[in-house]
């Protein structure tokens, strides 16, 4: 899959999905999967016939590229000035595009000069002009342009000008239904925070529509796990990955390849989050024991799913009780995993 900052740089035409896509959850994969239809079934082929813009002659059956354009950074963080922990750092989101099927990830570049377009302009300049899009998929709560003035209809107005039809993906809910009843959990990046910060990730896969996960580089740690039966892969993180509830968790693990968007599963593990209060610990850190293994993994990427919280951080009296204690989250997880 292609990746680049720059519009010029980009592949086009392109069948656009249009919107931050943090998290990738299932309301964002419904914003998607247009575009990946619209490749599938030969439809962006056709509209090739009658070209987006007549500035923009397209010849006949020339590809188009299926593409989700996002921002970088995070306009929350850009208008805050402060950090934003995200649910899918760049490059797990590259990971999961690819896993979809999306030939290419454009990130505009959110500054002054972005935010200043109105929404007539940014039309013309990043759709029509930069990406020649033959087709444009949003969210329904989507807004674009200065000041956040445009909304999904606007943008389906204003494309249509160009001949540029514009699919707004409707609400989708944490049981399925579309319709917006106060009896309805709607699914957003912000509500599966939330139910991260309690450690339900159960909850949390079901809005997301896979295992939230944990993706990183296994570096050599204090090794404290070997003195007392249990060595663990400790996971560097990016550093603006948003972590769950501090605690343990019962995990699948597996190898990341960086030509690859297929997952080579290693081993299930339990999984610790937290300062290590027992050995008076000061940073956070994420450590997995995997059932089972005992290769070397150092300089390896990993994805580690969380399937179940098992329990909250603890602070232990000695390493004796820590050990006994791993040794009982290592049987609910086994158990948990044998069900």
């Amino acid at each position: 899959m292609s990746v680049t900052n720059s519009t010029e740089l980009a592949f086009f035409p392109a069948a656009v999905a249009l919107g931050k896509f943090d998290g990738l959850h299932r309301g964002h994969q419904r914003v998607i999967q247009p575009i990946l239809k619209a490749r599938e079934t030969g439809e962006a082929k056709d509209l090739l016939i009658s070209p987006a813009s007549s500035n923009f002659p397209v010849s006949e059956g020339k590809h188009v590229y299926s593409t989700v354009v996002t921002f970088n950074p995070h306009p929350q963080e850009f208008f805050s000035g402060k950090p934003r922990a995200l649910l899918t750092p760049l490059d797990e989101k590259v990971q999961q595009l690819r896993s979809l099927g999306v030939e290419q990830l454009v990130l505009l570049p959110f500054d002054r000069e972005l935010c200043s377009l109105t929404p007539e302009e940014f039309v013309e300049k990043i759709l029509v002009e930069q990406l020649q899009a033959t087709q444009v998929s949003v969210g329904y709560d989507f807004h674009f342009g200065s000041k956040r003035s445009g909304t999904a209809q606007d943008l389906q107005i204003i494309a249509a000008r160009y001949n540029i039809p514009v699919a707004i993906a409707p609400l989708e809910t944490e049981d399925g239904d579309s319709s917006s009843s106060p009896e309805t959990n709607p699914i957003s990046t912000s509500f599966i925070r939330e139910v991260l910060e309690t450690g339900d990730v159960e909850r949390a896969k079901q809005l997301l529509g896979r295992a939230y996960s944990l993706i990183g580089t296994v570096t050599k740690g204090q090794q404290l796990g070997r003195t007392i039966g249990f060595p663990t892969a400790n996971l560097e993180l990016p550093k603006d990955k948003f972590l769950p509830r501090l605690g343990v968790y019962a995990v699948r693990i597996y190898r990341v390849s960086d030509t690859s968007a297929q997952l080579e599963p290693l081993a299930f593990g339990v999984m610790n989050i937290g300062n290590r209060p027992t050995i008076n610990g000061i940073n956070t850190i994420v450590e997995v024991h995997l059932f089972d293994w005992s290769d070397d993994l150092y300089g390896q990427k990993l994805a580690v799913q969380l399937e179940k919280f098992i329990r909250p951080e603890t602070k232990f009296p000695s390493l004796e009780a820590l050990k006994s204690q791993i040794q009982q989250d290592c049987i609910t997880a086994k158990v948990f995993f044998d069900t």
